[in-house]
Parts: C-alpha cells; sequence; structure tokens
C-alpha cells in the first residue's frame, strides 16, 4: 500500500514539478551559501527556479508551501517585538507614517511613468505602480477596469530586482549594523516552539479567514508579537526552520518566471524594471533623508522605505543586523495602509468611472479611441 501510494503521488505531473522545483530551490541555496552570498537561502532558489522555470517552464509550487513560508517568517519576526521594542517603535511613529505618505506620494509619480513606458491605460498603471501586495492590487486593478495580469507582472518584476539587487548592494558597500532589537530568547524549547507554532498557524488562518492582506506574514507576526510584548518567551526558532522558510519564498517567487513571461508582456516587463530602478533610487533619497532628520541610521531606513516586500525586506534587516522591528514596521504600516486605502485614494484622485471609461475605451485628446488589449496597454482605433 504505501509503494502504491507514492508510486501515485510521483505520478501527478504537478506533484513531480513541485519535488523538482524544491529539489532546485534547496541547490541554488546552498550554492549561494557556499559561495558567501547575501541572503543565500532566498535569493538562492529565487534566482535558481527562475532560471530553470525560464529555460523549460515546467516547475510548480503550491500556494500551500509560500503560506508555510511565511508562517515561519512571520512568527520569527514576531519575536522581536518585546514591550521596550514596542516603545521605541511608538515614539518613531512620526517615520512610519511620513514612510507611508511617501509611498503613496511616489506611487502617483511612478504611475505616471508606468503608464507612458508601458503603454497601460491608467488603473492598470496606478496599481502596477502602487508598492502594495500584489494579489491585492491585483483584484483592485480588476475592480477598476484594469487588467490584472499586467499588474502582477509589475509586481513579480519589482519584487524580484528589489530582493536580488539590494542585498547585494549592501554587501559590496559593507553596509550592516549592530542590532539593538534582538529576539526575546535564543533558546530552542520543543514544547514552547509546539505552542508558538500551533498558536501563530491559528492567527494566520484567521487573519486569512477576514481577508487580511499578506495573512500568512501578519497573523503570525501579531500574535507572536503580543506574546513576546506580554513576556511569554517561549522559544526561539531554530536555524532550520528559518531556512526552509526562506527557500519556501525563494521558490515561489522564482517559478513565476516562465517561458512566456517576457514573450507576452515585454513592454510592460521592460517599462517595469525602469520603474522599479527609479523607485529604488527615490526610495534610497527619501530613506537617507529620513535618516538625516530621525537619528535613525541610514542603512536601516533606507531599507525600511524600500519598494520590496515585507517578508524579503525583514529578512534582509535580519540577515545583516540592521534593526529588524524597524523595518518590519515600516513595511507592515506602509501594506496595510496601500491594501486599506489605495481603492479610495485611486477614485479621489481619478473619480469613479475612469475604470469603466478604461474598459470600453476612451476618447483621447486627438479624437482616437483609446481601448486596452490583452496586456492592458492601449491601442488606438
Amino acid at each position: 500500500m504505501p509503494d502504491r501510494t507514492l508510486s501515485s503521488f510521483f505520478a501527478n505531473q504537478r506533484h513531480r514539478a513541485t519535488l523538482l522545483a524544491l529539489t532546485i530551490a534547496v541547490a541554488g541555496g546552498a550554492s549561494f551559501a557556499w559561495a558567501g552570498a547575501p541572503l543565500p537561502w532566498l535569493i538562492g532558489p529565487l534566482l535558481a527556479c527562475a532560471a530553470a522555470n525560464m529555460a523549460s517552464g515546467r516547475l510548480h509550487s503550491p500556494r500551500s508551501i509560500r503560506k508555510v513560508g511565511q508562517w515561519v517568517i512571520g512568527l520569527v519576526l514576531g519575536l522581536y517585538f518585546s514591550s521596550d521594542v514596542i516603545a521605541q517603535l511608538a515614539r518613531h511613529s512620526g517615520w512610519i507614517l511620513a514612510g507611508t505618505l511617501w509611498a503613496i506620494l511616489l506611487g502617483f509619480g511612478l504611475a505616471w511613468l508606468m503608464e507612458r513606458l508601458g503603454g497601460m491605460d491608467r488603473p492598470t498603471a496606478f496599481y502596477a505602480a502602487a508598492i502594495g501586495g500584489a494579489s491585492e492590487m491585483m483584484m483592485q486593478a480588476e475592480r477598476e477596469g484594469g487588467h490584472g495580469a499586467s499588474v502582477a507582472a509589475s509586481h513579480s518584476v519589482r519584487v524580484m530586482m528589489v530582493v536580488v539587487t539590494i542585498p547585494f548592494i549592501y554587501k559590496a558597500l559593507d553596509l550592516h549594523g549592530i542590532d539593538p532589537y534582538l529576539p526575546a530568547t535564543v533558546v530552542v524549547a520543543p514544547g514552547g516552539l509546539l505552542a508558538l507554532a500551533l498558536l501563530t498557524l491559528g492567527g494566520a488562518l484567521i487573519a486569512d479567514r477576514f481577508g487580511s492582506p499578506n495573512a500568512w506574514v501578519i497573523g503570525p507576526l501579531l500574535v507572536a508579537g503580543l506574546l513576546t510584548a506580554l513576556g511569554f518567551h517561549w522559544s526561539a526558532v531554530p536555524q532550520w526552520l528559518t531556512i526552509a522558510g526562506q527557500v519556501a519564498i525563494g521558490m515561489t517567487l522564482g517559478v513565476r518566471f516562465t517561458p512566456s513571461f517576457y514573450r507576452s508582456a515585454p513592454r510592460i516587463v521592460a517599462s517595469s524594471i525602469v520603474v522599479t530602478l527609479v523607485a529604488m533610487l527615490a526610495c534610497s533619497a527619501f530613506g537617507w533623508a529620513l535618516a538625516r532628520f530621525s537619528g535613525l541610521t541610514p542603512a536601516t531606513l533606507i531599507l525600511a522605505t524600500s519598494p520590496g516586500g515585507v517578508a524579503e525586506m525583514s529578512l534582509t534587516a535580519r540577515n545583516l543586523d540592521l534593526g529588524v522591528p524597524m523595518v518590519t514596521a515600516f513595511h507592515v504600516t506602509r501594506m496595510a495602509a496601500l491594501v486599506t486605502c489605495a481603492g479610495g485614494i485611486y477614485r479621489l484622485a481619478y473619480g469613479r468611472n475612469t475604470g469603466r471609461a478604461a474598459e470600453r475605451g476612451s476618447v483621447k485628446g486627438d479624437g482616437s479611441v483609446a481601448s486596452r488589449n490583452e496586456g492592458g496597454t492601449r491601442r488606438r482605433t
């Protein structure tokens, strides 16, 4: 019976594709770790799976694997939020709010650039440029008449570029710190770890049930953070489990890139690369300026205001000893604000009928009609 079950498992094409992706991801992570690369167990699997999938297009990563990776990372990050750390973050809440407002304002400029370089309609460009969760921005874009696949492609390019380039730039410039924020405990206690795992899993499921953005990071983070702040220091997370979480996230990011990814909408991908470079430079300048006024270190604030994702940038901070809770707080606040308010901001800025006009085709100033094709770009008729 076990042999029959095992053979039926490997007979499933998706199972084989997942196992192959996992093998490539672990090999990529091990190679990058051996080479001394920054954030090896995230970047190695990401690049290895992306390269292999671009060559064959046969890798697969189920959503459950990404959820497990996010759950582990959320738990790891939550253990930094002691009551003293939360008090310090509260004192810096004004700067965290400034970072969120900056991201919203920057989004308008990036959307304008995306609209012109990528030839996108307005709702597609706005949500493609917003520095928020990819799936949430994609759904909101479709609600406004935009092209969800183009939004998802733009966010995939942005996250990959930020995750790959920033750690290497920091390593090349030898930018690291002595993190004043440390996990509440470094001792692994099996019983305490099991209790943490069960409670944070419950937090993830509840957050997911209520439609929280990035639920499988935020739910565990909030539960572990609350327990830590209340003084329940049950266990640290073993290094092997943290590595497994990074491999899972890197693998699921990498398999998004398929042979058809660039062929389907090369102009959108090219414009996303340019817009991401502009966003990285602008955010670096803003983070440096914010550091001058706040007294916090530039390396931490440049990372905190970068256009990356919560899990990826917080892991980078952890790897470089650069204020993990500060970076996490900036990214969580920004993501929550954008996911919650992006739709209202869009309608306030552009009106309620913009999306429907884009869906039907909008009249341009020269009398021609701009309608959307399958890539979310405008076609003149």
